[in-house]
């Protein structure tokens, strides 16, 4: 690099020397393994038939990672004129990239960038001060915003399992390059049930005393910048997404447990600031990588009906590549091309949300239903929270986070008298969102803070139908998929940069925003919503006070008494988007 640091790069060639092939970088945090001479990867790119088209494939350990020399940074800041770093993400990109059109054998002056989740982040750094050589570039479920919807804070609050999980060996110090045999080891906890694991273990400050005092530096910064403070936004890569030159295409899954909202963030921002740039989206009915992981049949009880993975190979990225890269075939996609759930269909877009659409509103009532029309009833409904009885994310024993958590039957949750549901009557034509969903809330609680967690769910008509399964079948009768989940520590509604206490018992107006939506919620099934205040372990409870979390005892998690209210100047309720 410019700063004469050395990152380790393994490079592979086809063997055929009789001409010239472009180069496809991936670069990451995760180890190139396997390393030593004689030692190769077991496939190359995305999936298997990138590796017969004729690509010098490249693999980088960024820098401060694994075999890299240098010092690594969790999501480094981008270098302005203001701060004036000596380096970047994107200056080490440029590097790489230079040196490798001068010095890799049989390369044909361009270059791609792809790579998932924190590679996806590395890939958007690429897009920054571009390198003349780069010409299509693929940021997939790509690590955005670490404060506002990404892995490890939604809505401002703690993403704990993921964050405690992650961090325990991916912050590991490492002093000198290692290889992934001498990697850290992960987290083994000492029971199965997670969510007693973290009960017996109630405050932040104690698991890192207790766990975490060998990887403390991202976990520290978690706790002195436990705002939107300049920590955070000089770490918000699409700030920087200014002069955009590659070509783009931004893949994420809908049901993406950690980055659905970067994928969404990070082609919104591209379109915002570069209004020429040729971007595109495909979003599809994924977990994470699951469009390269997985055929996309299924997942967990919900089928498809078809592989929409191979759809997206062989419709999307193959095709992006080879024309951008060698000038191969015709690639004319649409602008926003997703894949809706429910009708289980693929959809095509000049933008997205599509011009198309129609704002609309449905109203939550005292009677728990859900219309398009304000009933009149009580004012308000009244209900309790309790911090050391907290809601849980998912049915059962929670052994781990499990990506399926996204599309889970919530009637686990539907029975619990500290979450309140709220249901149309069964639709009598299809109804499809497309775009973001907004909950506009009006609340008063007796505590001074607390979080709001908003789920969106399509539930199935009551009958005996059996949907066929792989290995058995599921019975979906008034099965309650979850099809949009998010949480926004109060504190927050108005500023992620300066929260505020709730004064006790006065009326307030909280929105959550939700990721975007891409559902057809089917003739005969019901739109519900359900509203919670805490979701454990997945996210870390609220002790129902104004205070810095990172600190409180045991002692300070107390109960809240809430009211949600529906009358005609406190209205609350569900807006979106419709086609």
């Amino acid at each position: 690099m410019r700063d004469g640091v050395r990152l380790f790069t393994s490079i592979y060639t086809p063997k055929d020397k009789s001409k010239t092939y472009p180069i496809l970088l991936n670069r990451t945090p995760y180890t190139v393994a396997p390393y030593g001479k004689d030692k190769f990867k077991k496939s190359l790119g995305s999936f298997p038939e990138m590796m017969e088209l004729g690509y010098i494939f490249v693999y980088q350990d960024v820098r401060g990672k694994w075999m890299s020399e240098g010092t690594f940074e969790d999501i480094r800041p981008t270098r302005t004129k203001d701060n004036k770093l000596p380096i970047d993400e994107s200056t080490d990109t440029w590097d790489t990239i230079d040196w490798l059109v001068k010095n890799s054998k049989g390369n044909n002056g361009k270059v791609g960038m792809y790579g998932i989740s924190y590679p996806g982040f590395y890939a958007t750094a690429g897009l920054i001060g571009t390198h003349p050589a780069l010409k299509a570039v693929s940021p997939q479920a790509p690590v955005t915003d670490w404060f506002i919807g990404d892995d490890f804070h939604h809505g401002g609050a703690l993403f704990l399992a993921d964050a405690f999980r992650f961090m325990y060996i991916f912050d590991a110090p490492r002093p000198k390059p290692i290889t992934d045999l001498e990697g850290p080891k992960g987290f083994e906890f000492p029971g199965k049930d997670m969510y007693k694991f973290f009960m017996d273990n109630p405050t932040l400050s104690e698991l890192k005393t207790k766990y975490l005092s060998h990887t403390v530096k991202f976990w520290d910064n978690l706790a002195k910048h436990s705002t939107l403070d300049t920590f955070w936004m000089n770490r918000t890569i699409t700030h920087h997404l200014n002069a955009v030159k590659p070509a783009v295409m931004v893949v994420g899954g809908l049901y993406d447990a950690e980055d659905t909202y970067g994928a969404f963030e990070t082609y919104r921002q591209i379109e915002k600031r570069n209004k020429k740039n040729n971007n595109i989206l495909v979003m599809g009915p994924w977990f994470h990588g699951g469009w390269v992981r997985s055929d996309g049949d299924s997942f967990g009880d919900i089928r498809f009906g078809e592989k929409t993975s191979l759809t997206y190979q062989q419709a999307y990225e193959k095709p992006f590549f080879e024309y951008y890269l060698k000038g191969k075939g015709d690639f004319n996609p649409a602008e926003a091309n997703i894949y809706f759930t429910g009708a289980n269909r693929w959809e095509h877009f000049d933008q997205w949300p599509p011009k198309d659409v129609q704002e609309s509103a449905f109203y939550l009532n005292a009677d728990g239903s859900l219309s398009r029309n304000r009933k009149e009833g009580a004012a308000y409904l009244e209900y309790q929270s309790d911090p050391n009885k907290p809601v849980p994310s998912q049915d059962g024993i929670i052994t781990s986070r499990t990506r399926e958590y996204m599309i889970a039957d919530q009637r686990f949750a539907a029975t619990r008298p500290d979450v309140l549901l709220f249901e149309t009557e069964a639709l009598e034509e299809d109804l499809t969102l497309a775009g973001p969903v907004i909950a506009d809330l009006q609340v008063s609680m007796t505590g001074t803070d607390a979080d709001f967690i908003v789920k969106i769910i399509d539930v199935y008509p009551d009958t005996t139908t059996a949907l066929p399964a792989k290995n058995d079948e599921v019975l979906m009768a008034n099965y309650q998929m979850l099809v949009r989940g998010e949480v926004l520590r109060g504190k927050f509604r108005n500023s992620f940069s300066k929260p505020a206490p709730f004064v006790p018992n006065q009326v307030t107006a909280v929105t959550v925003n939700l990721p975007d939506v891409a559902h057809t919620f089917k003739k005969g099934h019901k739109l519900m919503v359900q509203i919670q205040h805490s979701w454990f372990p997945l996210v870390d409870r609220n002790p129902n006070q104004f205070m810095d979390i990172y600190q409180a005892k045991k002692e300070d998690y107390i109960k809240n008494t809430h009211r949600l209210y529906f009358d005609a100047q406190h209205a609350s309720k569900l807006k979106f988007y419709t086609r």
